[in-house]
């Protein structure tokens, strides 16, 4: 009985367009990738800053292993804490100019950590339409009461903040910039409202750390909104180079989620190795403002060729360029073809967006040159011309 009921499942998936599958990656290098027996220009990667091969953070790495062993052995509260988590996350502090900071596993982790330790039912969480599903996870097994508003709509978001119980704690949820349409979020209006209601904001810089604000401190930063953002968040696997997630806040609310996480209190440290390449990682993007405007000039550069050859960005304006295809079959058929001609792209289809928004989505990196990106930009051109996609 279980056997026929997955196996329609799958069926379903497969018939809607929306099945996917593991495709090894191997031999890559600053800006290709060996995939599916073909070497690809790599545009699906976020390895913004170029920092995942940097001899830097590879020698980092190698020296705290060798110190400390290749695993953590406990978890932080038992025996995996080693001194350079401290060392981390001091830094990570000093950078962020926040009092207080934690580094987790994951940035899934993380979100179902964090929801779990501020929410209970009777918590309202306003979420924008578009977060990352690890924040959507969260809330839900939270139980938290979930408020989802219009993508980027204050007026949609304020309407919903009326209509709410104003005994009942509040919290707001946005990333900074968005990992599916490359745009970003309206921050001085959040806090506004968040300071009107009484709620909590939580922003999510996974996609801005590195990349955006002085010494690559994330768009809160570039926007001078560190001390009225209560709780950022972000990864150290994109523009950083390596892996693991961090939280940075006020002191009181730090220690608490250190008391109150599931996700940090019942799991395995990161493995000292990582911790190393956190450590060089964030010393290397502080001084990265090159590398930053570099790769500013470069994503415009691609998104105004995608734009001119009459394709849909969305709100892109950053190294992030979505290009809108339809439906989840044209995606994949769309996909293909790139494939075929030498451009690593990726599918993206609901649940991650929505229905009939199926895109591709293209990742800059410093280390493409405009060359590279002309050419992809030519390729996809060609594509559209030979599928008659949907744009």
């Amino acid at each position: 009985m279980w056997r026929e009921i997955i196996e329609e499942k799958t069926a379903r998936i497969r018939r809607e367009g929306k099945e996917r599958f593991f495709t090894q990656t191997r031999d890559a290098t600053e800006t290709e990738l060996m995939w599916q027996g073909r070497r690809l220009l790599n545009l699906a990667s976020n390895n913004y800053l170029h920092l995942a091969g940097d001899p830097r953070l590879i020698k980092a790495q190698q020296q705290a292993a060798t110190i400390y062993g290749a695993g953590a052995t406990a978890s932080r509260l038992i025996a995996g804490n080693y001194e350079l988590y401290g060392q981390a996350e001091q830094m990570l502090c000093n950078w962020k100019q926040k009092e207080a900071g934690l580094l987790i596993n994951s940035g899934y982790t993380l979100n179902i950590g964090l929801f779990q330790a501020l929410c209970n039912r009777h918590t309202l969480v306003f979420s924008d339409q578009y977060n990352h599903a690890s924040m959507i996870d969260g809330v839900v097994l939270s139980r938290a009461q979930l408020k989802r508003y219009k993508h980027v709509d204050m007026t949609d978001l304020e309407r919903q903040l009326q209509k709410a119980d104003p005994d009942k704690l509040k919290i707001i949820a946005t990333e900074s910039v968005f990992s599916m349409d490359g745009d970003v979020a309206p921050l001085t209006q959040l806090i506004d409202l968040k300071k009107r209601y009484n709620a909590l904001l939580i922003v999510d810089e996974a996609h801005a750390t590195g990349v955006f604000g002085p010494l690559g401190q994330g768009l809160v930063a570039a926007q001078n909104l560190t001390k009225d953002v209560d709780i950022q968040i972000g990864t150290c696997s994109k523009a950083l180079g390596s892996f693991g997630a961090y939280l940075v806040g006020d002191a009181w609310l730090v220690n608490y989620l250190k008391q109150t996480m599931r996700s940090l209190i019942f799991t395995t440290a990161l493995p000292p190795a990582v911790l190393g390449s956190i450590i060089q990682s964030i010393e290397i993007v502080q001084t990265a403002d090159e590398r930053r405007l570099a790769l500013s000039e470069k994503a415009a550069h691609f998104r105004e060729s995608i734009q001119e050859a009459g394709f849909h960005t969305y709100r892109s304006t950053t190294q992030i360029v979505p290009v809108h295809i339809g439906s989840n079959q044209a995606a994949v058929q769309f996909a293909k073809h790139l494939q075929a001609n030498g451009v690593a792209a990726i599918p993206i289809r609901p649940p991650t967006v929505p229905e009939n928004q199926a895109r591709i989505r293209f990742a800059v990196t410093v280390a493409h040159t405009k060359e590279m990106l002309d050419e992809a930009a030519h390729i996809i051109q060609r594509s559209h011309e030979r599928l008659g996609t949907v744009r």
